[in-house]
């Protein structure tokens, strides 16, 4: 096994441990495994980080264009805004129940994807729009998952106020932060829009071309525009925001990964892994 391939299952598996801590510390109430998987996390992303720097550094050309590069990148950004909240914070010790599970299937499934590096960059893609449209969709995609992990555990919470939920902060805090996160998540999700149509003009002369990603990205778009319409407009709270902020982050997972793998788009001809 290449070294770079060897560094990135480390990475994985890492994830994984800290998925199991996670989940297991949530099952048997014990907080000392939320320490745990909090630091395989940390002890995975470095790996991580350490993986994508060398796939870039093959060729000189940024790894974020094939479906495993971008799965690579979005958990990236994922897991190092986690570990950021978490560090910088301290208030969720459990908030990786969520966020470390579906950075490990992830990037897991990366993995199946992975092929070999390419030597030359298509014309389309070089363009300087094309970092800001990678930027905005990865730390959205970071942003609207850790707001559906404190949804998650707000319901938890609601249901189980006692034990190591006591050690939560309060449930209004929790659905401010879930808010604040979708908030933040709204605006790069709509930089990756916004981006994605210059970039759509320069390629092919027009700023949209009614491509299912771009059809289904904007209704994800959408999606998390309702959710903060609902709150500040109609004042949802609660229930009801964090069940909505769990199946949106699903919906947003199937229309930047899933909807390429069936049908044809115009992002297939970008996400076909390397030869």
């Amino acid at each position: 096994m290449k070294p770079e391939l060897m560094i990135f299952w480390i990475a994985v598996s890492l994830y994984g441990v800290s998925t199991f801590s996670y989940i297991f510390g949530m099952i048997a109430k014990q907080d000392k495994l939320f320490t745990i998987g909090l630091f395989s996390a940390l002890a995975g992303f470095i790996p991580h980080t350490v993986h994508i720097g060398m796939r870039w550094a093959a060729t000189g050309i940024s790894p974020f264009i094939a479906t495993s590069e971008s799965l690579t990148l979005g958990t990236f950004m994922a897991v190092l805004v986690f570990l950021v909240f978490q560090f910088t914070t301290g208030k969720v010790r459990p908030l990786g129940v969520l966020v470390m599970p579906v950075s490990f299937v992830l990037l897991g499934w990366a993995g199946t994807l992975m092929k070999e590096v390419a030597s030359t960059l298509a014309p389309a893609l070089q363009s300087g729009w094309i970092w800001v449209h990678i930027v905005g969709a990865s730390a959205g995609f970071a942003a609207v998952l850790i707001a559906a992990g404190l949804g998650l555990l707000y319901l938890l919470k609601d249901r189980n106020p006692g034990g190591i939920y006591e050690k939560l902060p309060d449930l209004r805090s929790m659905d401010d932060l879930s808010y604040r996160f979708v908030a933040g998540g709204f605006i790069m999700y709509g930089l990756m829009m916004v981006s994605g149509c210059f970039w759509a003009n320069q390629v092919k002369g027009s700023y949209w071309n009614w491509d299912p990603v771009e059809v289904w990205s904007l209704i994800s778009w959408l999606t998390y525009g309702i959710y903060l319409h609902l709150r500040i407009t109609f004042g949802w709270r609660g229930k009801k925001l964090a069940w909505y902020a769990l199946i949106a982050l699903l919906a947003m997972i199937v229309s930047y990964w899933g909807i390429p793998f069936t049908v044809e788009t115009f992002h297939s001809g970008f996400r076909i892994e390397h030869n």
